[in-house]
């Protein structure tokens, strides 16, 4: 009896005990426990079946569940990334390069992101499989590059994890707590736990509410911020640009606007979380390029707004942004410095409770983010099989446990150890996005040119990049850029002498990828995609036919400018 065999005979013995089995005489125990069995799910479309031209892979079935909504997935896309990097982040970022460079790297990074939302947009459209962008880099480019590129994107929200639960206890420290970081840590932790119980629903639940109360605070400070700035404080100061002339636009000329780019890059990481969840989407083809389109909303209006006005209300120069006492102190956030410049007493605590509402979103995500990419990798044989276990519920029972698990480094930071440990983990994941985006983009244009060489048009496809392969071409261009602006950086570090310890902080996560890529290289001897080479067909939404994409684009035609406009902005 063949392994395939012996799967499908298991998913029917689960399919026919629940069938003959009454409702009404399970209890709840008994239908809790039953969630947990492996799912007798027999197709799955997330699934991606690697062709016979030397691409490695499998064909189990992954089992997600499709069950993020429209609503879950347009707030993900808004406020999914909003965290620590934008709120606390960006103030180490302003110390450094000062409001101009501030708003300048935040625009590159943001314009390269565009680009590569774009570019994900029409892959996820499809090829909507379980693992995403980190499966794409092995169909594309190489099956050692897939490998190495899906975990350092693991490794990388594995170590985020405990970074973001040390980072709720020392938030809560603004309110003068005397408790233990550990009983915080226990806390959070616990609250993770329960929210990932509830699969793939949860987390687009809480990421839903989480990200209204993010959108929320950087609306109210946005307006808050014009009125500080032309004198409507309490103080009745008029600001204007007078930071932006002493002590300057920039603190430290080019090496300051180097180092903040890849404090820009934390801000932003996360965005690429919408294509990693269009296995689990209700309707792909609809939601998917809506939610990839309000990345543009998010960098004009939530990022380089909300800086430039924060540069106008705090000084680079500012003993408080250089005082901090980690890179997640929350008193160190130049928002909430704004505020108690301007002698305002009670939204600064308010503020504060939003930064750590955003410090368990990312939690949050990065237990999503680290699981589905494991439960991805597995599925197509780059892990170990064990983390392909899925239950009836759709929840990647293993892979989560796995970063629950790894969420308890977070107690090493009760220790004195604890912030060698914590500057350590941040080398890890500090450079990840980079290489992640500049790998998104390379995918989608090997992606086109096999498109072009295998006979199909631009007309079969649903959704297409705005700015097509140029885009990406740009966007690749861009991250290649950032890597070697953080080389320079990291050789040559800000106040301090060329070290190694510094420079493994900054660039320790290329020669952890560089490892991963040449050992799977040399053990499984994989090959170099070609565009003749490439499989276009497995994975594929067929169903989105020439004819229903045809249909749609007539309905479209239909609509009055005004709709068609926000169509193609929203």
């Amino acid at each position: 009896m063949t392994s395939e065999t012996s799967r499908l005979m298991e998913a029917m013995d689960g399919i026919i005990d629940d069938a003959v089995t009454p409702i009404r005489t399970r209890s709840l125990f008994h239908r809790l426990i039953d969630s947990f069995k492996r799912t007798a799910s027999l197709q799955n479309s997330s699934t991606i079946k690697m062709n016979t031209m030397g691409t490695e892979g499998s064909d189990t079935k992954a089992g997600l569940h499709r069950t993020l909504k429209n609503r879950h997935l347009q707030m993900i896309a808004i406020g999914g990334s909003i965290g620590t990097g934008l709120f606390v982040g960006s103030g180490s970022a302003l110390a450094s390069g000062g409001p101009a460079a501030l708003v300048l790297d935040f625009a590159i990074i943001g314009f390269m992101l565009f680009n590569v939302c774009m570019a994900l947009g029409e892959l996820a459209v499809t090829f909507p499989i379980s693992g995403s962008f980190t499966i794409y880099g092995s169909r594309f480019l190489d099956p050692a590059w897939g490998f190495a590129m899906g975990w350092n994107y693991t490794l990388s929200w594995l170590t985020v994890m405990p970074l973001e639960l040390t980072a709720a206890g020392i938030v809560i420290d603004y309110w003068g707590d005397t408790f233990n970081l550990g009983i915080w840590i226990t806390i959070f932790l616990v609250i993770l736990l329960i929210i990932n119980l509830f699969g793939v629903r949860g987390y687009g639940e809480v990421e839903l509410y989480m990200s209204i109360i993010k959108v929320l605070a950087l609306i109210g400070f946005i307006i808050l911020g014009i009125v500080l700035t032309v004198g409507g404080g309490p103080t009745h100061e008029f600001l204007g640009g007078k930071y932006w002339h002493d002590p300057g636009a920039f603190a430290d000329g080019f090496k300051g606007v180097c180092s903040v780019f890849v404090t820009a890059a934390f801000a932003f990481n996360g965005t690429e979380l919408v294509g990693l969840a269009a296995a689990e989407t209700e309707n792909p083809q609809k939601t998917i390029p809506r939610a990839t389109k309000q990345v543009f909303w998010r960098i004009t209006l939530f990022y380089i707004v909300s800086l430039t006005l924060i540069g106008c209300l705090v000084p680079y120069t500012s003993p408080r942004l250089l005082q901090k006492s980690s890179s997640y102190d929350a008193s160190a956030s130049p928002f909430v410095i704004a505020m108690e410049n301007a002698d305002i007493k009670v939204l600064p605590s308010i503020f504060n409770a939003v930064i750590l509402c955003a410090v368990l979103s990312v939690a949050n995500s990065s237990v999503y983010g680290a699981s589905r990419t494991l439960c991805g990798l597995a599925d197509v044989g780059q892990a170990p099989k064990i983390f392909a276990y899925v239950d009836r519920k759709g929840r990647p029972l293993t892979a989560v446990a796995l970063s629950m698990l790894v969420g308890l480094v977070a107690y090493v930071n009760c220790a004195e150890v604890g912030i060698q440990v914590f500057n350590w983990l941040l080398a890890i994941s500090g450079l990840s996005a980079f290489f992640t985006w500049g790998s998104i983009c390379a995918c989608h244009i090997m992606f086109r040119r096999a498109w072009k060489v295998q006979g199909h048009t631009l007309d079969e496809l649903a959704f297409k990049a705005p700015f097509g392969i140029w885009g990406s071409v740009l966007g690749l261009l861009l991250n290649i850029l950032c890597l070697i602006a953080q080389f320079y950086i990291a050789i040559f570090p800000q106040g301090d002498r060329p070290n190694a310890d510094l420079f493994f902080q900054a660039y320790l996560a290329a020669p952890i990828i560089l490892v991963f890529y040449v050992v799977r290289k040399v053990w499984k001897k994989t090959p170099f995609m070609t565009p003749t080479t490439v499989d276009l067909v497995t994975g594929r939404r067929f169903i989105d036919t020439a004819e229903s994409i045809a249909e749609e684009r007539a309905e479209r035609m239909a609509w009055p400018w005004w709709r068609k406009m926000y169509f193609f902005l929203c």
